[in-house]
């Protein structure tokens, strides 16, 4: 189930952060984060996804009320979501890229498959 990590965040920060890397990584297909943000992203990413392939109207409204930009939610439906169509899950990859050098958290690259 996802949102089970706290992150070091208040819940609303956590909800906004995690929004707005969604809706980054499915914007641009990659993102560089550390693993456990990477992880949280993965589950809210992959559910947007699946839910994008329905494609009728309660699951754009859906999928609007999470991902924070129109142009993004278009792409998910027209470009991302169909390409997925015959996949049952796993639409994203996490490659760990070793500690970041300020405080040695483990790095990671989450793109989409």
């Amino acid at each position: 189930m996802p949102g089970t990590r706290k992150l070091g965040r208040t819940s609303d920060h956590r909800k906004a952060m995690l929004r707005a890397m969604v809706t980054y990584l499915l914007e641009n297909g990659k993102i560089e984060t550390t693993v456990t943000r990477a992880k949280e992203v993965r589950a809210m990413a992959e559910k947007m996804i699946t839910i994008a392939k329905t494609n009728d109207l309660h699951s754009k409204r859906q999928v609007l009320a999470y991902v924070t930009k129109e142009d993004v939610v278009k792409k998910l439906f027209d470009d991302i979501a169909p390409k997925y169509m015959d996949t049952k899950g796993g639409y994203t990859r996490i490659i760990k890229i070793g500690p970041r050098r300020g405080d040695a958290a483990e790095m990671a690259i989450i793109e989409l498959v």
